[in-house]
């Protein structure tokens, strides 16, 4: 008998399906919503689980959708198809529990027992103790093809999209290690707070912010990520 190539229960992939489910969410690229997966849902979830099983299964472009930023401008959210959301859903339930130990306390985006509030939180105490702060975002891309509006589809060569389920703990995997465990071996003194790919640095003079901020730029920039301030 031939043996699959990775060991995925059935089980897992049922369980998957049930998660994505209670988040809902719209149709992607393949305009399937959930209720159209679910006509056929023993036969999709086998199929899905076959191709996972054997490494045969690749992504499909995930769907592009704009959406103001309270900021002004938009923001582009990356829809994968029901589908691919519970195949991430599969890795990421086996793949989260390995690497969430190894992730920093100062880490609290999408994590385990840990909220925006939180973050905020030991913000607002570090405040009293330094009189800058440097905030900075960073702008991420993402591998699967994006599918724009008008049907042309958008290579993308880095990071992984803003709605899928699996990116938040593979962008906090990459931070892991290109921002919190650099700062810590480098700048162990500094203290930071990182929530996903928002994150902010004390700083005790207006020197020190700038230093810091040229830093940090010239550190994203050669991983190949835009830093914005």
């Amino acid at each position: 008998m031939k043996t699959k190539s990775f060991i995925i229960s059935k089980w897992q992939v049922l369980k998957a399906y049930e998660l994505v489910k209670a988040n809902a969410g719209a149709a992607g690229v393949d305009k399937q919503s959930l209720s159209d997966f679910e006509q056929n849902l023993k036969s999709n979830l086998y199929r899905l689980w076959n191709r996972l099983s054997s490494g045969s299964y690749f992504p499909p472009p995930v769907k592009a959708v704009a959406i103001p930023k309270k900021t002004g401008g938009e923001r582009i959210l990356g829809i994968p198809t029901v589908s691919d959301r519970i195949a991430q859903m599969v890795v990421k339930m086996e793949f989260e529990p390995q690497v969430e130990p190894h992730f920093l306390s100062d880490s609290y985006g999408y994590r385990p027992n840990k909220s925006a509030l939180d973050a905020i939180g030991v913000t607002r105490q570090r405040c009293w103790r330094y009189d800058w702060v440097l905030e900075f975002d960073i702008k991420c891309w993402l591998m699967a093809p994006m599918q724009m509006s008008n049907g042309e589809q958008v290579a993308r060569g880095l990071g992984t999209p803003q709605c899928g389920v699996v990116s938040p703990v593979l962008s906090n995997l990459f931070l892991h290690y290109v921002f919190d465990k650099w700062l810590q071996k480098h700048y162990l003194k500094t203290p930071w707070c990182r929530y996903a790919d928002d994150g902010l640095v004390h700083c005790q003079s207006e020197a020190e912010a700038i230093h810091m901020l040229e830093v940090l730029k010239q550190r994203f920039q050669d991983w190949g990520w835009s830093f914005i301030q």
